[in-house]
């Protein structure tokens, strides 16, 4: 059986985990932590990062410094994870969902602006599959409507927009280790703070509700709690894992574009004639590699597709339910029918792509999809 995903170790994972339990510091914010922060602070030049026990947590953290207040409304798009709307939700907020293109999954800003009412407070652009989605437009209509954006770039480590990182262009964005992602901890998160009014709350709000980080960088002379928060901090066996990973970001985003292109490459002879459609990325956006899948006619086409490569030994998965649909919030969704954001639901496939993947098994994926 071919897996859809497995994590991929480096060789260093242990070896820095080692170092950090023999160093005597283990509870987060020591040497590894800070190492992580400072890659995603250079590299890509976030204002502030803060490495957080899962993406979720970083999702949660946004919705706290955005004051989130019950009844507040903000827009997501229903096609992606639970965490991206249930961060808000815990929130009290109001979740107002936004269709996708109809060429490919991200949000469509064109429906943001008619979703705007008085009670919104944030927008939400997911960046699905490492795609960016129009950063431009999306921060126009926010500006115009003094509104927060968060982008929910989970999947877009080292992806861009016009030049810039996908989680340096919203007042905050959050990223995912998970081990699905490119690099990985097992699970993981981090929050980018890019608007510096949110940064010296963000770390209260990192350490429980605590002043503790300025007490032992010695800026204050006793912490105590002075606001709302969680332990939203990981330990440093979390950090020493990713920092094996992030050390050799480049060889791994390598690897993985290379399986996508050949991925590409095989099946766009065969795209053409309708029976299903390949990732589209915009000529503002780049391919980080992260996952591949195609769109077929149908859910029953899709199906038949799933079981097929299942008895030829490959596990082919589908990826998110509309969210406005969901048992839990149907309900209380407005209504509106959100057609793209269902189609993608019932007919996206996500072909495995890891890093160990070797390229005669993408060339046999490809075949079985063919035949």
């Amino acid at each position: 059986m071919i897996p859809f995903n497995k994590p991929f170790l480096t060789g260093k994972e242990a070896h820095y985990i080692y170092q950090a339990v023999y160093s005597g510091k283990i509870s987060g914010n020591g040497l590894y932590t800070k190492k992580c922060q400072a890659f995603f602070e250079e590299r890509y030049g976030i204002k502030k990062a803060l490495l957080t026990t899962s993406c979720t947590d970083a999702l949660e953290m946004c919705a706290i410094l955005a004051d989130i207040q019950p009844g507040d409304e903000v827009i997501v798009p229903s096609y992606t994870f639970v965490s991206t709307a249930l961060a808000f939700v815990r929130q009290g907020a109001k979740i107002v969902f936004a269709d996708s293109y109809a060429d490919q999954p991200n949000i469509d800003p064109a429906s943001i602006e008619a979703l705007i009412t008085p009670r919104t407070k944030a927008i939400v652009p997911v960046h699905y599959a490492g795609v960016a989605c129009d950063m431009d437009q999306i921060m126009d209509i926010a500006n115009r409507h003094n509104l927060l954006v968060i982008e929910d770039a989970a999947q877009a480590i080292d992806s861009y927009y016009k030049g810039r990182p996908l989680g340096s262009i919203g007042h905050l964005a959050t990223f995912s280790f998970h081990e699905t992602k490119n690099v990985i901890a097992g699970e993981g998160g981090l929050l980018a703070i890019n608007d510096e009014r949110f940064a010296h709350r963000a770390e209260i709000i990192w350490e429980k509700g605590t002043n503790r980080a300025e007490f032992f960088r010695g800026e204050v002379n006793k912490y105590g709690w002075v606001d709302t928060g969680s332990s939203f901090l990981p330990s440093e066996i979390v950090a020493a894992f990713l920092w094996a990973q992030l050390e050799n970001l480049d060889m791994i985003q390598e690897r993985r574009k290379q399986l996508w292109n050949q991925y590409y490459t095989t099946l766009q002879p065969y795209a053409a004639n309708g029976q299903f459609t390949l990732p589209v990325v915009p000529d503002y956006a780049t391919n980080n590699g992260h996952l591949f899948y195609i769109v077929c006619k149908s859910l029953e086409a899709r199906t038949a597709l799933i079981a097929k490569l299942k008895a030829e030994g490959v596990n082919a998965v589908f990826h998110y339910l509309s969210l406005h649909s969901s048992p839990y919030y149907q309900a209380k969704h407005d209504g509106r029918a959100l057609p793209q954001c269902d189609r993608y639901a019932n007919c996206l496939v996500r072909l495995p792509l890891f890093f160990e993947l070797e390229p005669a098994s993408v060339e046999a994926i490809c075949q079985h999809i063919i035949r």
